[in-house]
């Protein structure tokens, strides 16, 4: 099977898929599947802009509206996971997952779904420690840093995705925790000199578990490849999972690469919902956390016992079949190129008829409706009684915070400033649980430092074109 991999889209779907269309014809194959793994900007409206945690030079429509809008429809099969630049609300309304467009469809906070026999896991957002404890309170109209936090991975999805054991490809958009020591680390310290190993524990915990074969990320805008050998507690080496992640879409920059990956022959190329995923997702959607408030995972899941029976409930459910029904509608009003941008446009909470669908046929509540929805309303509801999501029709807060943020660089010099990493030490990932909730230690190579977020500047990257700080990219995510 043909996969494409694409790294951070950035809403220019027309240059990604004129770009696969090139290698298609420069190699003679026909790609089957793009996956997509994060900051994909899945912009409608001008309303989506201004749900989209970004600074305002970088919020652009771009081109997915016209997909939305059925101009143009992708040429191969999309699926995608979010990132920290997102129209939030329009994902929001998918937190189980959907198509944001004719062939393009979303896993949602996190998701499992089969295509051509293989299973593909993905996780959205990226990590931040002070969040993932809590529930998704986060909703449009998003007030203040909300619309920043609504992105950050929670402990509730992760423990979902864990609970499948195997699967053949995984996705987040941050990097595993650790995973730059398992490839070349000299030529990422070339492209990135400022880089620091923090990454995501929660994916490092999935990738651990999961064991993929693949395992796909983006985010700090490079390419870099590596490969992690998963072992027994003797040491031996059981399987091993091939680790790529790939730049922005931009000219001249790696963020688009094809894969061969075996497939079940017998399996049809169609895209399916996983039999596990759904029993999970069941299991698990009455303790669905909605509140800040910390969500504790349970010890014992007594609903996953009995799976086989489960999925034959399901299975008749959904009318004897798995197959994603391709039931996309429009929700709002598609962008007008030929109107001038309205930068005072209503933020709207909307219900999105594919997800009550399927928690319809699931029987489990929809989590992803607005309190003054009812069954007698309209599908789209505006939120009475809370203040826009910004009063400056050029600016989205999304940087707030003021507190000071503690992180262990592998290296400090008289100044504090950060050191490159040694490569001549080995990090392996651990396969003990990891707590995500710890923010780093001390080590032997650093002391714990205080960095203020006025002094960011001083640990930027050089190159123009890193406008997300990929540097920091765990403690500043914009």
């Amino acid at each position: 099977m043909k996969i494409a991999v694409e790294g951070c889209c950035h809403g220019e779907l027309d240059k990604i898929y004129d770009k696969l269309a090139e290698l298609e014809e420069r190699d003679n194959i026909k790609v089957d599947l793009l996956l997509c793994c994060g900051d994909f900007e899945a912009l409608r409206n001008e309303v989506d802009l201004k749900c989209m945690a970004a600074p305002p030079k970088y919020r652009q429509m771009n081109t997915f509206y016209k997909y939305y809008s059925g101009e143009k429809k992708a040429p191969v099969l999309t699926i995608f996971i979010g990132g920290n630049h997102e129209a939030s609300n329009h994902l929001w309304e998918l937190g189980y997952g959907g198509w944001v467009a004719p062939n393009i469809y979303y896993l949602g906070y996190s998701g499992v779904v089969q295509f051509g026999g293989l299973r593909i896991a993905g996780l959205s957002g990226i990590y931040s420690c002070r969040h993932y404890d809590m529930g998704h309170f986060e909703r449009p109209p998003y007030i203040g840093n909300t619309v920043r936090s609504t992105y950050h991975v929670r402990n509730f999805d992760v423990f979902k995705l864990k609970k499948m054991g195997h699967v053949d490809i995984g996705m987040s958009h941050d990097w595993p925790r650790g995973i730059c020591h398992h490839g070349n680390t000299e030529e990422l310290l070339r492209s990135k000199p400022f880089f620091r190993d923090e990454g995501s524990p929660p994916a490092q915990e999935l990738l651990t578990s999961l064991r993929p074969l693949h395992w796909f990320s983006a985010h700090l805008h490079c390419r870099f490849e590596a490969k992690y050998d998963h072992r027994s507690p003797t040491g031996d080496v059981e399987s091993t999972t091939q680790f790529l992640a790939l730049d922005k879409c931009l000219p001249g920059r790696c963020f688009l690469e094809v894969l061969d990956i075996p497939h079940p022959a017998d399996s049809p190329m169609e895209l399916c919902y996983d039999p596990d995923w759904l029993v999970i997702t069941k299991a698990t959607a009455n303790m669905f956390p909605s509140s800040p408030q910390r969500w504790i995972a349970p010890l014992v899941l007594d609903d996953l016992k009995d799976t086989a029976e489960k999925i034959k409930e399901i299975k008749s459910a959904f009318g004897g079949s798995f197959k994603i029904p391709e039931n996309f509608q429009q929700t709002v009003k598609c962008h007008d190129p030929s109107q001038r941008i309205n930068y005072h446009a209503v933020v709207r909470a909307t219900v999105n008829l594919q997800t009550q669908e399927f928690c319809d046929k699931l029987s489990i509540p929809n989590p992803f409706v607005p309190p003054e929805h009812s069954a007698s309303g309209a599908g789209v509801t505006e939120l009475q009684g809370q203040a826009p999501v910004n009063t400056n029709p050029d600016r989205i807060n999304i940087d707030s915070d003021d507190d000071d943020i503690t992180a262990t660089p592998t290296a400090t010099s008289s100044n504090g400033s950060f050191l490159p990493l040694d490569t001549s030490e080995t990090h392996p990932l651990t396969t003990e649980t990891v707590d995500c909730r710890q923010r780093p230690q001390a080590t032997d190579t650093g002391k714990i430092v205080t960095i203020k977020r006025r002094n960011a500047s001083l640990y930027q990257s050089q190159d123009p074109d890193d406008t997300d700080n990929s540097s920091l990219d765990v403690y500043q995510d914009y």
